[in-house]
């Protein structure tokens, strides 16, 4: 469960600057840094380049959703078979709190949800972008097939997806210090920080097939019966290495006729799963994970996707505990392809 930071000081509630800690654009060569875990000691802004170690959102969170529809079927905005779709990367503080629209000149979200950068009346006003999609942003890179994947598996319910897009980026991705516009150098062209985190959280989805996972366990999308809570959290958690926060929407378990007088309240529809992870390993570590025989390719960033897999902080899931009280839906009719 995640819970809102809200920053006293000026670091976010002054105009953005494209920079969360006013680094230089040079001199960021991320080959000579140090491997370190996000939110390890020493992953501090004194110590590192945080360009090349991720140090401002060190918990990761990569996140799914299970939708049945979309809303926007007669336009061909479809979900995918036999997978999740990507709802982002998040980057939570290390306590598991978090914050949000980190730089406003870098605001591509046409419905800013919240609409303050603290979530608060009190807070810094998000303006709604009102500029040229943010998938115009990476067919100025020719990256027409990443835009096709992304039309694929990225898929909003309820948006147009690339308004789903600018609001994951500009709520999110602006708040990691390796994504920050001075990371990129004198070079740097426009946009292409959000080019890097599109395809970096592709990464980080291809990590966790929820789909396949769950199918294998016999625990398929299905009209018919449910799922316990345990099972379905238990099989990812056996997977991904960490136990995921399982999120799920739908009735109240002790209003429907099957918990009629339970004390279980608990959501009964399943609806997204949020996988929990540090980046990069330390030395230490390295020995320890398989994954990572290549101590020259590890670095402390996200982009180079190296991660060590973490329990979800604080509660695990706003399910029904209950047993087979859990639903897991099929898609609706020509809601797929």
């Amino acid at each position: 469960m995640r819970l809102q930071f809200v920053f006293s000081g000026a670091l976010l509630l002054a105009p953005a600057i494209a920079s969360l800690y006013g680094e230089s654009n040079v001199n960021h060569t991320c080959l000579f840094s140090k491997p370190l875990l996000s939110c390890s000691p020493h992953a501090i802004p004194s110590e590192v380049d945080t360009c090349c170690v991720e140090t401002f959102g060190g918990l990761l969170l990569q996140t799914q959703i299970w939708s049945s529809y979309t809303g926007f079927e007669s336009e061909g905005q479809v979900l995918p078979k036999n997978s999740w779709t990507v709802h982002g990367l998040w980057p939570d503080f290390c306590n598991g709190s978090y914050t949000q629209y980190c730089d406003l000149n870098r605001q591509y979200d046409p419905a800013p949800s919240p609409n303050t950068t603290n979530g608060l009346p009190n807070g810094t006003v998000v303006p709604p972008y009102t500029g040229p999609g943010i998938s115009t942003f990476v067919e100025a890179f020719g990256k027409f097939d990443l835009l096709a994947w992304m039309n694929k598996y990225w898929v909003s319910s309820g948006s147009p997806n690339q308004d789903f897009w600018g609001h994951e980026f500009s709520k999110h991705a602006t708040c990691y210090s390796t994504f920050d516009v001075p990371c990129y150098g004198p070079q740097y062209k426009e946009h292409e920080e959000v080019v890097d985190f599109f395809e970096t959280a592709i990464k980080y989805f291809e990590k966790y097939p929820t789909f396949q996972w769950l199918a294998h366990a016999g625990i398929r999308p299905t009209n018919v019966t449910a799922y316990s809570l345990s099972d379905i959290q238990g099989t990812l958690a056996k997977h991904s290495g960490g136990i995921p926060y399982v999120s799920c929407t739908g009735p109240r378990y002790n209003t429907t006729e099957a918990g009629k007088g339970s004390l279980d309240n608990g959501a009964t529809v399943l609806g997204e799963i949020w996988y929990y992870s540090h980046v990069s390993f330390s030395d230490a570590e390295l020995c320890s994970f398989k994954s990572a025989t290549d101590s020259a390719q590890v670095k402390g960033r996200p982009q180079d996707s190296h991660s060590v897999p973490t329990d979800a902080t604080g509660s695990t899931s706003n399910c029904a505990k209950a047993p087979n009280a859990v639903h897991y839906y099929e898609r609706a009719k020509g809601s797929e392809k």
